[in-house]
């Protein structure tokens, strides 16, 4: 999901519960901040000597310590406004993938994309999903040769 299709679901919803998905049933807590929003530029060079370019928005959330009693989650508005505070100190881009970094005591620290979005009652549950990793050089051969790849240490991949 691009950064500005978040913001218009927030806008389009400000009144509503914004709920965060981390894993099939588990929901980050309401006590949740928003902690940082990145601007992340990625510059890279794959195995198999493919360069690449794109921009994400990384989000964090974080549970407060202090709050574990909280019930009520951050509503959508509020959750703009920290975002339009956020751009107007640091101009987001709005069509950089948005990702959430996110950790609890029982599920470790990792970026998550979103998955799905439900709105739903009184609440905006956003479901947030792990990519797994993969070697990009074995796509890139096979679209340019019609060839699987074998990525081995041999290979042009990896």
């Amino acid at each position: 999901m691009k950064t500005q299709e978040f913001l218009g679901l927030l806008e389009t919803h400000p009144t509503k519960s914004v709920l965060f998905e981390y894993a099939k049933g588990k929901t980050v807590a309401p006590n949740y901040h928003i902690t940082e929003v990145k601007n992340i530029i990625v510059d890279s060079v794959d195995c198999g000597a493919g360069t690449d370019f794109w921009r994400e928005t990384v989000v964090q959330l974080w549970e407060s310590p202090k709050e574990k009693n909280r019930t009520e989650y951050m509503n959508a508005q509020k959750a703009l406004d920290i975002f339009k505070r956020v751009n107007g100190m640091k101009r987001m881009q709005p069509d950089a993938e948005i990702r959430f970094e996110y950790s609890n005591p029982n599920f470790h620290t990792a970026q998550l994309f979103v998955d799905d979005v439900t709105v739903n009652g009184e609440h905006l549950l956003v479901r947030l999903a792990v990519e797994k990793t993969d070697c990009k050089a074995k796509i890139s051969v096979k679209a340019n040769t019609g060839e699987e790849a074998c990525c081995s240490p041999e290979s042009a991949c990896c």
